[in-house]
């Protein structure tokens, strides 16, 4: 028998990099998602300072999980 997965989508944040803002996520995820599987990286983007500073990046990503039925 087949298995079904569930995606929700997250932003992650960082002060250092890309990668540590999805690690963050994916971190931040797995306190209440059980059977994290996959992270698709969606999208990639920077909040910027008001003197022109990198002040966050910002990781968008899909998040599958295996779903369960209760049964």
């Amino acid at each position: 028998m087949g298995s079904v997965y569930k995606i929700v989508e997250l932003v992650g944040t960082s002060e250092s990099s890309w990668e540590e803002a999805a690690a963050t996520a994916v971190s931040t995820a797995g306190h209440s998602l059980r059977d994290l599987r996959i992270a698709q990286v969606t999208d990639l983007d920077l909040q910027i300072a008001d003197d022109g500073s990198i002040a966050a990046y910002r990781t968008r990503l899909k998040l599958s999980f295996k779903h369960e039925t209760g049964d």
